[in-house]
């Protein structure tokens, strides 16, 4: 395993993306609320550019007294990264699918290390 550098840690701001070559690989590298997480840009449902899609907030159903749907909301504590092409969405503490958590995006350790950012490949 070798550590790949990405950007400088200023470079990367809070909800932004970056993607990084290693090999034949291409890593997107994004940062949420002080955390950095890291998964191969490519969606294991036609291979579509996962990473390159939109971060957004899980969209829960709002059950109401006895039951009754009253709509949805979002449920900021869990993000999804949602691919641009089909709008499969995976979560981002894991890169499981939000339905189907056999189905995921393959994940690498990120972090920062003396001001710069770096992916393990």
């Amino acid at each position: 395993m070798v550590d790949v550098p990405v950007c400088n840690e200023a470079e990367l701001t809070n909800g932004e993306m970056r993607l990084v070559r290693s090999g034949k690989r291409e890593i997107g590298v994004l940062r949420h609320d002080g955390r950095y997480f890291a998964y191969e840009n490519s969606c294991p449902h036609q291979g579509g550019p996962a990473c390159e899609g939109l971060l957004m907030p899980a969209v829960k159903d709002v059950i109401g007294e006895n039951g009754v749907y009253t709509g949805q909301d979002y449920d900021r504590s869990e993000m999804h990264l949602v691919c641009p092409w089909h709008g499969y969405e995976f979560r981002l503490s894991d890169g499981r699918h939000a339905v189907d958590g056999d189905v995921r995006l393959r994940k690498y350790d990120a972090f920062a290390r003396d001001g710069v950012v770096y992916v393990t490949v």
